[in-house]
């Protein structure tokens, strides 16, 4: 999934879709840059090119999600990877933000469910440091949009109780919601039907400092950019084949034994939410006689 951080981005993150049939894109202004809509001198419109853009990326079967103004998500397994979808959210940095910028935040937020609406497209979601705030707009919202992520999670279990409480909306695990003790007890916490995994590349990579790096067992080589190798990962970023570490971290949090079955459920929330067109009860079946292995 090719992520679109702004209207500009969404348009790109199209274009490279395109040149590929297994890439997906999102559509949607990231909360960080949500001035955009105020800048453009129109929002009703800017609003309207979002909506437009995401209509022509459906059409050619491109588009999968909103990414909105304040939210940033991601998914993966070992099937694949998804880096962002468009869809709404609050991200409330270090120290706040100032109080016009988090009401520009919270109204484009809750435009960007219009469009998820018109368009019946599920939402890629990013939360820091906003939990009530975030869910009192899902709960203004809950029959305007289908399903969504909430992408990168780092907030606490009280946090991801209040997300889970909504049944379409799903928690994403990163490196990032890997990084310390108390994240891998929310994590362990996390019901596995209704959790996805991501690397949201190229950050939020698992690093030797983080407390689930023990549970990490795969690994690949690595060059630095100027050394480019396609047979390597370049130094320092996190690449999308590199989702299955986080897969082995939750494994090894869970203590669950079974990784196939645990990346297969996670394969299927993940389809369950962004492409739906891909189960079919033989998946179903599938899934039904490994859960026990859980």
């Amino acid at each position: 999934m090719v992520t679109g951080g702004s209207l500009e981005e969404s348009k790109e993150a199209l274009a490279i879709a395109e040149t590929d049939a297994r890439l997906f894109c999102s559509v949607g202004v990231h909360p960080t840059r949500c001035k955009e809509f105020e800048d453009s001198g129109d929002p009703e419109k800017h609003l309207q090119d979002l909506l437009t853009l995401a209509k022509e990326g459906k059409e050619k079967g491109n588009t999968y999600s909103f990414l909105n103004t304040s939210l940033t998500c991601n998914l993966g397994a070992p099937f694949g990877d998804y880096s962002s979808v468009g869809l709404p959210g609050f991200h409330f940095g270090d120290g706040g933000l100032a109080l016009s910028f988090t009401i520009s935040k919270s109204r484009y937020f809750e435009k960007q469910f219009e469009l998820a609406y018109t368009m019946k497209l599920p939402m890629f979601l990013h939360m820091r440091a906003a939990a009530q705030d975030f869910c009192d707009i899902l709960q203004r919202n809950e029959d305007r949009f289908v399903a969504g992520v909430a992408h990168s999670f780092t907030g606490s279990a009280e946090d991801c109780d209040k997300l889970l409480s909504f049944s379409n909306v799903f928690i994403g695990v990163n490196g990032c919601s890997l990084k310390t003790a108390e994240n891998l007890e929310v994590v362990k916490g996390i019901p596995v039907e209704r959790m996805m995994i991501e690397t949201d590349s190229p950050y939020c990579d698992i690093k030797n400092t983080h407390a689930g790096i023990g549970y990490v067992k795969s690994s690949w080589p690595s060059k630095k950019k100027d050394k480019h190798d396609q047979e390597c990962l370049v130094k320092g970023r996190n690449e999308p084949c590199l989702v299955r570490q986080v897969l082995e971290v939750v494994a090894g949090t869970k203590g669950i034994a079974d990784i196939d079955q645990l990346s297969k459920i996670l394969y299927h929330n993940t389809c369950r939410v962004f492409f739906p067109h891909d189960l079919d009860s033989a998946a179903e079946a599938l899934l039904d006689c490994g859960k026990e292995a859980l």
